[in-house]
């Protein structure tokens, strides 16, 4: 007589990206084991394709393409499906700003977490009055270096190759060029005629792009202070 089968929840979410409602299920004991052994092997390609399968396989709406997905997208459902499989809230420990050393710590839920998209914020960048910039956002494998990255020397140069695969097209009023069509050196290349100020306004849309946050407020028991907190970005929940 065969085993029974276990029934499987699913749940729903908005993805902050596109506003499209998806479903999804829980981690499952082979996902979680696919995970722990690609952590431990150190290596992020290892990890990328566990992170990749994972999420595939707990995304049960077609259509989704998780290589294409933004960072922050990946994130918020990274977030939810572990939240959904492990706990519904994350215990952290908070350092308290007023005095540096001080530690309290602070349960979060994570349902009241979101993705913050600041005003103003575009993917279109004027370089010089004539040359537009379209940006795309960080995708799976920026994912992986950002959250589970075990090499503390990536350097300007990688940061330089991020800014460059997020350089979708530059166009004018004439003409539009695809980086899909150049060289990763030609790109470097032209990249490198860049002034200072016209990088800047590149380095605005990454950190004006949207991101997990949630603002919390902690009193130190030593000094009585409040503190106002944001925390950003998948790791500061798993802190």
């Amino acid at each position: 007589m065969p085993l029974p089968k276990i029934s499987t929840p699913t749940y729903e979410l908005v993805l902050p990206s596109t506003g499209k409602k998806i479903k999804y299920r829980p981690f499952l004991v082979r996902e979680e084991k696919i995970l722990i052994l690609a952590l431990e092997s150190e290596d992020e390609t290892q990890i990328a394709n566990a992170v990749k399968k994972t999420l595939k396989d707990c995304i049960q709406t077609r259509g989704v393409k998780v290589e294409s997905l933004p960072t922050f997208d990946i994130e918020y459902l990274f977030l939810n499906i572990r939240g959904k499989s492990v706990g519904e809230a994350v215990d952290l420990i908070i350092t308290c700003p007023d005095d540096g050393e001080t530690t309290v710590p602070v349960k979060i839920y994570i349902d009241e977490i979101e993705v913050v998209k600041q005003e103003g914020h575009s993917p279109d960048i004027d370089l010089d009055g004539s040359l537009t910039l379209r940006m795309k956002y960080p995708s799976l494998d920026q994912f992986v270096t950002n959250n589970f990255s075990f090499d503390e020397d990536d350097g300007l140069d990688k940061s330089f190759e991020i800014i460059g695969s997020c350089i979708d097209v530059i166009f004018n009023e004439e003409d539009a060029w695809s980086t899909s069509d150049v060289t990763k050196k030609e790109l470097m290349t032209w990249m490198d005629g860049l002034n200072s100020s016209q990088f800047k306004k590149i380095e605005e849309f990454f950190t004006t792009m949207p991101k997990l946050s949630h603002t919390i407020k902690v009193t130190n028991p030593n000094t009585k202070v409040e503190n106002e907190i944001v925390l950003e970005g998948l790791q500061s929940f798993f802190g």
